[in-house]
């Protein structure tokens, strides 16, 4: 996620809480879609795309915070 805000993502994770408690909670739920999906016929399950919007919001948040830091 983000490559080219690499070393702004492990700076942020060693110094910002916030930031690295969004950072994980993405992770975590992404990887509870990627096992969701590889059991499932189908991803259009309502838990599934409720899941997937939440991952897309954290991972707005998470670019914003980037920005932020970058200007």
């Amino acid at each position: 996620m983000f490559p080219e805000y690499r070393d702004l993502i492990t700076t942020l994770k060693t110094t910002d809480n916030h930031f690295l408690k969004k950072f994980n909670e993405h992770n975590q739920l992404d990887a509870e879609i990627i096992e969701l999906e590889k059991h499932s016929s189908s991803d259009a399950t309502p838990e599934l795309k409720l899941m997937k919007t939440k991952r897309l919001h954290l991972k707005e948040q998470i670019f914003e915070m980037l920005k932020s830091h970058q200007e």
